[in-house]
């Protein structure tokens, strides 16, 4: 069985742009040294699931335009830059498995884990942890590489976080594994 890791929405808008999350910051560096370790090893393969919206997405309902498909605001941040056999899956909604390829992709490989890092806990981390789970895949979440989206909110982020995390494990049955640890 293969691993993937899965690196949801480090992107420019996210991290400075449009809908920067100053939180981000932190786990860039966490994030970075956990896909490097992953190329390294045969059973794992790196896949980045990327907003890259148009302007009639559903999502502007609530979110500002952000992450629009082919601007450098839908980049990923150049801390973590796709490597040459990497897996981009571009989304438009949430989860990333939604209107994706994202599962074929994930069973030409014989992917059984998912490590999920990035953003948002609460929001597209979660959904595709869902979607992840009604497929029967085995969900990682790496705490010190994840986060929610700080702005906006009155609630400490660490309280936040924690609840976000709770949540996937307590529904999805995720584990906590740190970035440093998970194999």
């Amino acid at each position: 069985m293969q691993t993937a890791l899965v690196i949801v929405d480090m992107l420019n808008d996210f991290v400075d742009g449009a809908l920067g999350n100053p939180p981000s910051k932190e786990i860039v560096g966490p994030i970075a040294s956990l896909a490097e370790r992953s190329r390294t090893s045969d059973d794992w393969v790196v896949v980045y699931a990327n907003d890259a919206h148009h302007l009639s997405d559903v999502e502007f309902r609530v979110f500002p335009p952000h992450a629009m498909a082919g601007t450098p605001g839908a980049a990923v941040v150049s801390e973590l830059r796709p490597g040459p056999e990497d897996i981009v899956i571009n989304k438009r909604f949430y989860s990333a498995f939604t209107d994706t390829e994202l599962q074929s992709t994930l069973r030409v490989h014989d992917v059984g884990r998912l490590v999920l890092v990035g953003q948002h806990t609460d929001c597209c981390v979660r959904h595709t942890s869902y979607d992840a789970f009604v497929r029967d895949y085995e969900l990682v979440v790496c705490p010190d590489a994840t986060t929610v989206l700080e702005p906006g909110a009155d609630e400490p982020l660490a309280s936040r976080q924690e609840r976000a995390l709770e949540y996937l494990h307590t529904y999805y049955g995720a584990r906590r594994e740190s970035s440093t640890t998970v194999g």
